[in-house]
């Protein structure tokens, strides 16, 4: 499997981002049930700007984090541009008969979240100076955790259906797996895992431009019953950085399952909702 993935600062320090952006790319192998092999660095550098020991600390962090998974940075490139970038292009592999899709949702499953959502609001709350130290610590702490250790209990566990939080969110991926299985999904908002301080953000309209971008992708899809805060709803939508794992999974072992990924370095691992029969890609929220 080959998939990549870069973006632009979403932290300070260099090696903390080189860090953080190699976490990210290799989330999509993990979530597909799959072992990264190799990783090539992907790298956008105003060197007018930013000394070359900037690049070098952003490499050495996606090279130790690439190690920690078992992946070697094997090389790269890098251009010119106005403004930094950095990811990568990872190779991976898994057997054709284990391969975790998002398109195999099955009626009365549990859905398990394995991190706490708020990456995108606490980021944006860092932006503005107006983030608390220990929230901001906690969320590059969750974007730093490698979804690895929950790809390996994903294959002990013989999961089928799974995938990671980014970009879209907890909802815009749970839409997208809806689609693909022609399921409907059933989130418990009072259940979902939040981030230290990341609702009172909300409150204080410190949302980053994805999230907005999200609730649109959503639009006809989503179905909001009983008392949801607008707060609580944004965070559902919150653009995600090395997001956690959405995983479906039986009711028969999802207390199990559950376990295993606090055991394995998830200790926010929780049942956040169910899949349910319905119109396929229906989201309900309640």
């Amino acid at each position: 499997m080959l998939t990549t993935d870069f973006f632009t600062p979403i932290v300070d320090d260099p090696y903390t981002f080189g860090g953080v952006a190699a976490a990210n790319a290799l989330s999509d192998v993990y979530a597909m049930g799959g072992r990264a092999l190799t990783a090539l660095a992907i790298a956008a550098f105003p060197n007018h700007k930013y000394p070359t020991e900037v690049l070098t600390a952003i490499t050495q962090g996606a090279a130790d984090k690439c190690a920690e998974g078992g992946c070697v940075l094997i090389g790269g490139h890098t251009v010119k541009d106005e403004e930094l970038k950095f990811g990568l292009a990872v190779t991976g592999e898994v057997h054709p008969q284990k391969i975790i899709t998002n398109s195999r949702a099955r009626v009365g499953e549990l859905l398990l979240l394995t991190k706490p959502l708020g990456t995108g609001i606490i980021n944006t709350a860092v932006k503005g100076d107006a983030c608390d130290p220990k929230a901001e610590d906690t969320a590059i702490e969750n974007m730093l955790l490698l979804n690895a250790g929950a790809c390996e209990v994903m294959g002990e566990m013989g999961t089928v259906c799974a995938t990671d939080v980014t970009g879209f969110g907890l909802l815009g991926h749970g839409l997208e797996m809806a689609k693909a299985s022609e399921v409907a999904l059933y989130f418990d908002s009072s259940k979902v895992p939040v981030m230290p301080h990341a609702e009172d953000y909300a409150g204080m309209g410190l949302i980053p431009g994805g999230l907005n971008c999200n609730k649109d992708y959503l639009e006809g899809h989503l179905t909001v019953e009983g008392e949801v805060s607008r707060e609580r709803l944004d965070l559902m939508f919150d653009p995600q950085t090395s997001g956690g794992l959405l995983i479906c999974v039986s009711s028969k072992r999802a207390g199990e399952m559950v376990e295993k990924l606090r055991e394995r370095g998830y200790p926010q691992t929780v049942v956040v909702g169910e899949v349910i029969e319905g119109e396929a890609g229906k989201i309900v929220v309640r």
